[in-house]
């Protein structure tokens, strides 16, 4: 089995050499579900309950874009759940045979009904055409004149996507209809491993986001992402109401480097080189990610959605590479600033993730950061910044071991299961590595094994915590337990994490002292966003036995807080930058998810007009037309509003001011030598 702390997703990597083969059938269901029931966290028994989230569900895997079933369609299927689970007891799966043939069934009638209206000599895109992008805020169509006008409404916008890439409207037309017959076609060639495969997955994801079924080719895709064998565009993908949806830009990839790419991006089409993009909405995740996926210096196009205050469509291109591990370890620099009359030299250590590799001689985040550390103190450095607003999550052990580099000896973080049992992991030793003024900066990216050492710095009152308002809030550990050769291997989620102060990172994640506008400060970024996120817990407190402030260094008390508070809340007033970020996060919530096909169609031609002044140039680092590059932000924009010449993100720039008034406000104890 592995135990790991990491996001549920896919990631573009190489692709294994060749499919695995299935041997699932639907005799080994029952095992499989009493396997997953037996070790889950908090699901032990098949309750009512559960039985109509699976239900649920299985309705979100079989229709993903609510466009295929009527609601009284949604409420039949539910009514036969009571009986599913009973006849899969004894070895029948006839139930689950038959709604995938009911959903083939809808398909040739989609496909039908898209066949006719494109046909029609008379047809044009509906430029006053509105659609609401997420299917669980439209739901099903309440009978079949609702479910029509729904067509027509995504005819109209994936149209204006095929006009919008160069496309003429016959061509269009051609290709919106072969793809309905593609989208026909997988459902009719869908092999029963696959069917009962699908169940599995959404049983699995009634129980929690974060647990899965592993197909055999989906287990092969697992290792080589665990393994960091990144050799694509060093991106995260998921899949979400059928669209491919971005969920991390892994530091160091060409993604990252390009900065064209942000989490919560829909990728619409994919092209290899300057072939043609094809489209990919309600297509498997795992073709999408196939797709993506080639040699280190291959180019791979996108033609990616993007809802902000606007709603953007643009493609991009880019160069696969490895990841490069420099890019993604861990960095120093200093920064000089004023305060009280005074010149501080303040330190900002950068850490991705919690990286590493048992092979020896290999990079360890460990290492790392304490020869970092090493070099913070040597330079005499005033109070040190510790940058986690990017880091996503990592190895457990080196999240402790790091956390252990700012406490001293005690006790890090707890892992609970399912029995009430809970295990208290420790700092494994004595040393502190900086004992000296520290600010943590967090946002909404956040996640797990990052949300370990932001907890225990918190309760510990050993820093100040600066950023969103929470950070991700996955607070879940996950095993994977291979089965037998040929069924894959089950990720369920077994423990959740708890702070020193016994309160559970789950869904709530690790609040801020001290909170910065940021526009990852979105409710879309965080684990209560997920489908059947699981709820907070707490335990006892387990510091308040430990010798919290050993090793000299001075506790933040509530006084201080307030104090650095108010003087951020100043500068924040007068900051045009913040002031920028505020109206851009009342312009996302006004949006409302909802897409005009006019607002896709005029930002094509604002992207011709903008090449057509350019004489068609390239602009050769963003790898797209000059027009394109232009409305994308850096990554530092995700975190808020332009960047500067030194791609310091205004959180950055005022975390280090409440650093300096912390050095200002309250002199540590002389740091280790």
């Amino acid at each position: 089995m592995l135990l790991f702390a990491g996001a549920p997703a896919r990631a573009a990597t190489e692709p294994a050499a060749s499919a695995a083969s299935s041997a699932l059938t639907c005799e080994a269901l029952p095992r499989l579900l009493g396997a997953y029931l037996q070790n889950h966290v908090q699901y032990r028994a098949l309750t009512e309950d559960l039985k109509q989230r699976v239900a649920e569900s299985t309705l979100r895997h079989l229709d993903p874009s609510r466009s295929l079933f009527l609601e009284t369609d949604a409420a039949k299927l539910r009514k036969q759940f009571a009986g599913v689970f009973s006849a899969i007891s004894r070895g029948d799966c006839a139930q689950l045979d038959q709604m995938h043939a009911t959903t083939i069934e809808r398909y040739r009638e989609m496909e039908a009904f898209v066949r006719a209206y494109v046909s029609r000599d008379d047809y044009a895109i509906d430029e006053e055409a509105i659609l609401i992008i997420d299917p669980e805020k439209r739901g099903f169509p309440a009978d079949k004149p609702a479910r029509e006008d729904l067509y027509r409404r995504l005819i109209h916008f994936q149209m204006s996507n095929y006009v919008a890439n160069g496309e003429s409207l016959e061509e269009a037309k051609k290709k919106l209809i072969h793809r309905y017959e593609l989208m026909t076609l997988r459902a009719e060639e869908m092999a029963r491993d696959e069917v009962y495969a699908r169940f599995l997955d959404a049983f699995s994801s009634a129980l929690d986001p974060h647990s899965a079924y592993l197909s055999p080719d989906n287990l092969e895709d697992f290792k080589i992402h665990m393994g960091l064998s990144l050799e694509g565009i060093g991106a995260v993908l998921s899949s979400r109401d059928g669209y491919t949806i971005v969920e991390e830009v892994v530091p160091g990839g060409s993604a990252a480097k390009q900065g064209s790419i942000q989490p919560k991006d829909r990728i619409l089409g994919v092209a290899q080189g300057d072939g043609e993009l094809v489209d990919v909405i309600d297509m498997d995740l795992r073709d999408v990610v196939r797709m993506i996926r080639g040699k280190k210096g291959s180019t791979v196009r996108l033609s990616v959605l993007r809802q902000g205050s606007e709603t953007e469509r643009f493609v991009v291109s880019l160069e696969r590479d490895k990841i490069n591990l420099e890019e993604q370890a861990a960095k120093l620099r200093f920064e000089e600033m004023e305060v009280g009359g005074k010149t501080l030299k303040l330190a900002v250590l950068e850490l991705p993730s919690f990286y590493g590799d048992k092979e020896e001689g290999s990079r360890q985040a460990t290492d790392d950061v304490a020869k970092l550390l090493r070099e913070a103190r040597a330079a005499k450095a005033d109070g040190l910044l510790l940058d986690l607003s990017r880091n996503g999550g990592g190895l457990l052990d080196y999240a402790v071991k790091i956390t252990g580099f700012f406490i001293g000896r005690g006790g890090v973080v707890a892992v609970g299961d399912s029995r009430q049992q809970t295990q208290v992991l420790d700092d494994p030793d004595d040393e502190i590595q900086w004992s000296g003024p520290l600010v943590v900066l967090t946002s909404r990216v956040t996640a797990s094994a990052a949300e370990i050492l932001a907890g225990a710095v918190k309760d510990y009152r050993r820093g100040v915590i600066v950023g969103d308002d929470h950070t991700f809030g996955k607070g879940s550990v996950q095993t994977v337990a291979p089965l037998p050769p040929g069924l894959g291997a089950l990720k369920l989620t077994t423990a959740l994490f708890y702070r020193p102060g016994g309160q559970s990172t789950q869904q709530i994640g690790v609040p801020a002292d001290i909170v910065l506008p940021a526009l990852t400060a979105n409710d879309e970024l965080g684990e209560t966003n997920q489908p059947y996120s699981l709820a907070p817990r707490s335990i006892p407190a387990f510091a308040k036995d430990t010798p919290r402030y050993s090793g000299g260094y001075t506790p933040i008390d509530d006084a201080t807080v307030a104090l650095l508070a108010a003087q951020s809340e100043k500068r924040i007033a007068t900051d045009e930058r913040f002031a920028d970020i505020r109206t851009e996060l009342e312009k996302q919530k006004a949006n409302q998810g909802a897409v005009r096909v006019a607002d896709l169609l005029e930002e094509k031609e604002k992207d011709d007009a903008k090449k057509a002044s350019a004489d068609g140039t390239k602009d050769e680092k963003a790898g797209t037309a000059s027009g394109d590059s232009a409305m994308i932000p850096s990554p530092a924009g995700l975190l808020g509003g332009e960047s500067k010449p030194d791609d310091r993100s205004p959180q950055v720039d005022e975390a280090l001011r409440i650093l300096g008034d912390l050095v200002a406000a309250k002199r540590p104890v002389a740091m280790n030598p």
